[in-house]
């Protein structure tokens, strides 16, 4: 059965329930086996700076995208938009002004302390990974909403709610075997004119998206994480 359509513009709320359509249970040891097994699946999963110039059809970025959507979110408005690129041309001017901002910030915006802790992942101003890489998905959050009548509204909970749609993207492209780059270069309201969005767009990243290059390689900082105890706290 196809979903019902969604309803454009800003229509007024209306609660209705209808059963929960895909109930899963597993018993406590599959449970285990497979939370286990994406873990391990996870650890595989490498921020890259080295892309291959290798094609990945539209397809794979379409169904991440669409995963990406499935992320719960404020009122459940998902507030955010995706644009993939793969124009040569655009990536080309994204590039060009996402180092001119690098420029600036590796010049001193960013102050001793951040520059101290970039330095061992070895980044700096030049990004060609932006050229180099067949997609840039461009994520961009909605500060507020745009009715077919032009009527606005709020939205909620918006940087939360498209920090997990980004986190559910970046696995998915994980999943499908490609590798990826978050890339927040500062400010980057260049790119609303880049990629044609509206005044309440606002960008939040772009995630640099195809296949690691051959003799590819991870800062070994990067593969440092911190132990359960560390991060959790169990009451």
């Amino acid at each position: 059965m196809s979903e019902a359509p969604v309803p454009q513009g800003i229509a007024e709320p209306r609660y209705e329930a209808i059963p929960l359509p895909d109930r899963r249970s597993f018993g406590n040891a599959e449970m285990v086996e497979r939370a286990t097994r994406f873990l391990a699946e996870m650890k595989l999963r490498h921020s890259v700076r080295d892309f291959a110039a290798t094609p990945v059809p539209r397809a794979v970025i379409e169904a991440c995208i669409l995963t990406a959507g499935r992320a719960p979110s404020g009122a459940n408005h998902q507030p955010w938009h995706f644009v993939a690129v793969s124009d040569a041309a655009v990536k080309r001017r994204i590039r060009v002004a996402a180092e001119a901002e690098e420029k600036a910030f590796y010049a001193g915006k960013a102050g001793e302390e951040w520059l101290r802790d970039l330095a061992a992942l070895g980044t700096d101003a030049e990004k060609p990974f932006l050229e180099i890489a067949p997609w840039l998905i461009v994520v961009f959050a909605e500060r507020y909403r745009v009715g077919a009548d032009r009527k606005l509204g709020k939205n909620y909970y918006i940087g939360e709610s498209v920090g997990i749609a980004t986190g559910m993207l970046i696995t998915a492209l994980h999943c499908a075997g490609l590798a990826t780059l978050t890339h927040t270069p500062n400010p980057m309201r260049f790119l609303n004119e880049i990629c044609g969005r509206p005044e309440n767009e606002k960008p939040y990243m772009i995630l640099v998206a195809g296949h690691a290059a051959e003799g590819a390689t991870v800062p070994r900082r990067a593969k440092v994480k911190k132990p359960l105890d560390e991060v959790a706290t169990f009451l």
